[in-house]
């Protein structure tokens, strides 16, 4: 089978790979099998220091990486890429690793040495998404690769080249090449592969269907899986929030990247008195956004990566429209040729009986409704199938916490939205998925506890 990348800067095949056939990738799994006991057996510090050098050659090549990432999934290059985000993360779980992975000393007498260790679960595959395809990547691959772990990196078909080049760099960092593999799997070999029990952990970003199709394939297995699926993630913005604030963050929380962000801003609530205000601002930034080529340093919104993606979200919108919501962006301040450039749209007078307010977008367009009090916006914030982030508008911090206790979700934001803090532990609820990432929990879930109780005498 042939993966194509087909570009959405102007539709043309800017890459492809042959995926590997099975007995191909049985070989690629022995081998990571096979190199994972000596590279378990290095000293940690050794593992921390190789894939530090591993980041910091990805960082070397961003000049070539930016505007590969604007071929294949049609990021403006006048963002940089990702490194910045990349290297946080890889950073923060090298300098938590010597805590995280300490074993915890229960007793170390004359008479009994009881510990528990945190040991590898031996070859990790990573199913990684397109929409941050180096970021979502090393939330798994660095506190992997720490731990002892094997690593077998799939990657998006839509960005084929991030395997490559993060495996690439790895190695030339003395990460043994069986030890971080990429890998070009077809559905079929990676169901496979995890009902064989292959890996001794799956890690799947991506769409409630694909973690579906690995809770299926792995059923029985009892191999371990972490799953961030989808989204539809509120704002609320209260009585008392800084509402030019809100704004400025909210929206471009709702448009960035094309609105292809994981926890990306897809309906707000607003106090019913600020509204009005909330909305005109709201128009007003988004008025000055400029569609167009990535490649072009004054373009802000790029296309969407697919046709089809751009397609979903237009019949999201022109549902509502025909269902009674009001459009406020006009068609005309941004051209649009119909495929994956999208026109930016604000949509008020929706209601949850709306694709657009229920189902995931993950595109540039926002819905945005009036609430009465916090017991509504609650309501509504919690009407959703999806739990990974909400993000709070207030000056009262004892306020949005009692808020946030009683969301479903799996990160509250108050004053900020769509970021990833690495000290903290990256999960979702309901179809978001289940398990985290990054944080000391990132850790324990790539490692499995095991108990020494050693007699002495």
């Amino acid at each position: 089978m042939t993966i194509q990348c087909i570009s959405p800067i102007d539709g043309s095949v800017y890459a492809e790979r042959e995926t590997l056939a099975q007995p191909e990738a049985e070989a690629a799994v022995a081998r990571a099998k096979t190199a994972q006991v000596e590279w378990a057996a290095l000293p940690l510090d050794d593992r921390i220091a190789r894939v530090q050098a591993g980041v910091a050659a990805v960082g070397a090549m961003n000049d070539d990486i930016v505007p590969e990432i604007a071929w294949q999934m049609g990021r403006p290059v006048r963002y940089g890429g990702e490194f910045g985000g990349f290297n946080e993360r890889a950073t923060y779980m090298a300098e938590i690793a010597q805590e995280a992975l300490a074993p915890i000393e229960i007793e170390n007498s004359d008479a009994f040495r009881r510990v528990i260790k945190r040991v590898p679960h031996g070859v990790v595959l990573v199913v990684a998404p397109w929409n941050y395809p180096y970021m979502t990547a090393i939330n798994t691959v660095a506190p992997a690769l720490i731990s002892g772990n094997a690593v077998m990196l799939k990657h998006a078909s839509q960005t084929p080249l991030v395997g490559e080049r993060m495996v690439e760099a790895f190695h030339n960092a003395g990460v043994p090449e069986d030890v971080f593999q990429n890998v070009f799997l077809d559905h079929q070999t990676t169901s496979a592969l995890i009902a064989a029990r292959s890996f001794g952990f799956v890690n799947f970003t991506g769409s409630v269907g694909g973690g579906r199709a690995m809770e299926t394939a792995a059923a029985g297995t009892f191999t371990g899986i972490g799953l961030e699926l989808g989204g539809k993630d509120p704002g609320y913005v209260m009585d008392d929030a800084d509402i030019d604030a809100a704004v400025d963050t909210l929206i471009d929380g709702a448009m960035f990247n094309s609105g292809q962000c994981c926890c990306g801003i897809e309906r707000i609530y607003v106090a019913e008195n600020l509204l009005d205000q909330f909305v005109e601002k709201a128009v007003a930034v988004v008025n000055g956004y400029k569609l167009g080529n990535p490649l072009e340093p004054e373009t802000t919104l790029g296309p969407m990566a697919h046709v089809r993606f751009a397609e979903e979200v237009r019949a999201q919108t022109r549902e509502a429209i025909v269902e009674g919501a009001v459009a406020h962006i006009d068609p005309a301040l941004f051209p649009e040729d119909g495929g994956a450039y999208l026109m930016p749209q604000i949509l008020t007078n929706v209601t949850h009986d709306m694709r657009v307010m229920r189902e995931e977008s993950f595109g540039p367009v926002v819905g945005i409704m009036p609430v009465k009090d916090d017991a509504e916006a609650i309501g509504l914030m919690n009407d959703s199938d999806f739990g990974l982030t909400a993000s709070l508008w207030t000056q009262d911090v004892e306020r949005a916490e009692a808020i946030a206790d009683q969301i479903e979700t799996g990160t509250a934001f108050m004053n900020r939205a769509d970021y990833l803090d690495p000290g903290l532990c990256w999960t979702g609820c309901k179809d978001t998925g289940r398990g985290g990432g990054l944080s000391i929990i990132g850790y324990h879930n790539l490692t499995r506890p095991k108990s020494y109780h050693l007699k002495k005498a």
